[in-house]
């Protein structure tokens, strides 16, 4: 009797998606989404972080292909369905509006239920929910709003750190995206090559230890290493590409990346128990 595979592991995926998106989850579940680029409806299992929604390819998946940030949203408007047991709205955000469309109609009450608490700070009056759901509301609220607190004292921690020397440059690791690793361009490269499981792109210093590089592994018609430069410019940072691009942080050159290949970047995380040392990569000089 052949044995049945195992399952996957659902605290392993969780903690996969909180090391990427870096933002509390509220809520999750299957959306139909329509957006200004696509030509029909896609279907995601979606989850809402903070003020942003990510759309998977599926459930288990650890690397979402496409995020919307919903902080701007000017209003939510419902549509009028033909279909049986399901809701549709609108999001209509500054530069977009963004069709949503649930499997059943109590589940697009919850959406909209938490989509209007963490835009507007308040819980929704006018939403049929059971007692329970109300108060996750509320509990979801207070999250949000301590979260934006702390979100908004970031800036001028920032500011006061520009001041000092720039000596340290290991003090803002707990504050880089989770596939940063102080490797060298080799370490980079053997990372991705004995570890394809474990995603196919790395940031890593560069070698002036004031700038950065991204360490990529393609599977085409063989495997093939590119390296891209990553350079500091002011408070942004840009990647040299043919035509430069440039972005407010490295989680949003990470998401860039991610987002242009369509998912097929992926970045490169250790599980939680594992470590550069487990895994035979002893971190060493960068040069």
């Amino acid at each position: 009797m052949m044995a049945k595979p195992p399952k996957p592991a659902p605290r392993r995926i969780f903690q996969e998606r909180l090391k990427i998106t870096a933002l509390p989850l509220y809520f999750e579940g299957f959306l139909l989404v329509k957006r200004s680029e696509y030509q029909e409806y896609k279907h995601y299992w979606t989850e809402l972080r903070g003020t942003t929604l990510f759309f998977y390819a599926d459930k288990k998946s650890t690397t979402y292909v496409d995020k919307l940030d919903i902080l701007g949203l000017t209003c939510l408007t419902d549509q009028n369905s033909t279909e049986k047991n399901c809701a549709k709205f609108t999001l209509v955000l500054p530069k977009e509006e963004v069709q949503l469309k649930t499997e059943n109609a109590e589940s697009g009450e919850e959406w909209r239920g938490f989509i209007l608490t963490v835009t507007e700070l308040s819980v929704p009056q006018h939403v049929s929910l059971l007692p329970g759901q109300v108060i996750r509301l509320h509990e979801v609220l207070e999250k949000e709003k301590k979260r934006r607190i702390e979100t908004e004292q970031l800036p001028s921690t920032s500011l006061e750190k520009e001041k000092e020397p720039v000596e340290d440059y290991m003090d803002v690791l707990n504050h880089m995206p989770a596939c940063f690793y102080t490797v060298s361009r080799k370490k980079a490269t053997e990372m991705l090559e004995k570890n394809p499981s474990l995603g196919n792109m790395i940031l890593r210093p560069g070698s002036d230890n004031r700038n950065y590089s991204i360490t990529i592994r393609q599977e085409m018609d063989m495997p093939k290493i590119k390296h891209y430069k990553v350079m500091s410019v002011g408070n942004n940072y840009t990647i040299e590409l043919e035509k430069p691009v440039t972005l407010p942080n490295l989680f949003s050159v990470i998401d860039y990346f991610v987002k242009e290949t369509r998912g097929n970047l992926r970045p490169f995380i250790f599980s939680s128990d594992e470590t550069l040392e487990t895994k035979g990569f002893p971190v060493t000089s960068l040069k």
